[in-house]
């Protein structure tokens, strides 16, 4: 970091006003140590070192070919790697570098090539879309409490206009503190409706890490622009 206000990136760099920031570049530098720290600590409990057991089943029960895809929060890479193992060409995004440089590991240590950046998603430098496919583990129910539309602005910028999606997030029927931030259905369905068609809304369970105890109540979304 140089001066006030100022991240890196892989595709250049945001700076802030050196002398006077703004609100949001403040609070975009708050996110970021927030999510750095966690990575540091290890209080990441949604980091099992395995696939998302409902990103695996989504693939295979929606038969999703491999094609270019994008993955939103993509963590240290466990998601990104497995979708490269099965064919397609991936980019995963993150707003921690300490994630995407444990990430770009993983992949050079499984042989895969996988294009990750590091990123604010409301944000975002050029990702190299168009893709077809993305997925989106968590991002959505965090970033929809900041600025849902900017969300959507990137995954319409993102992605062609026949893309497909899944997105997982707390289910609000069920909430727990600490747990995943949590949405109602009738909020998924009207915020995600602006862009998508929802095929189809369900619920399910989050992996977790083993000894936490708990398995989240989530909603599984899977969409289709």
């Amino acid at each position: 970091m140089t001066g006030v206000g100022c991240i890196i990136r892989e595709t250049g760099s945001f700076c802030g006003d050196a002398a006077q920031p703004g609100e949001g570049d403040w609070q975009e530098m708050e996110d970021v140590a927030k999510w750095e720290e966690r990575y540091r600590t290890g209080d990441t409990p949604w980091d099992t070192g395995s696939p998302s057991s409902e990103l695996v089943r989504v693939v295979g029960e929606e038969h999703i070919e491999p094609c270019r895809a994008i993955e939103l929060g993509c963590g240290t890479g466990t998601n990104a790697v497995w979708l490269a193992q099965q064919g397609f060409e991936v980019t995963g995004v993150d707003l921690s570098s300490l994630a995407v440089d444990r990430a770009r590991s993983r992949a050079a240590a499984a042989g895969m090539g996988v294009r990750f950046l590091t990123a604010d998603l409301l944000r975002p430098p050029v990702l190299g879309g168009p893709f077809s496919f993305f997925f989106d583990r968590g991002c959505y129910h965090v970033l929809r409490r900041t600025d849902v539309n900017g969300y959507l602005r990137t995954l319409e910028d993102a992605t062609q206009p026949d893309a497909k999606g899944l997105i997982l997030a707390g289910n609000a029927r069920e909430p727990h503190d600490p747990g995943p931030p949590v949405v109602t259905e009738e909020e998924m369905r009207s915020e995600l409706g602006r862009l998508f068609d929802i095929i189809w809304l369900r619920e399910f369970r989050f992996d977790q890490v083993e000894g936490v105890g708990i398995r989240f109540l989530g909603w599984s979304c899977f969409v289709q622009r």
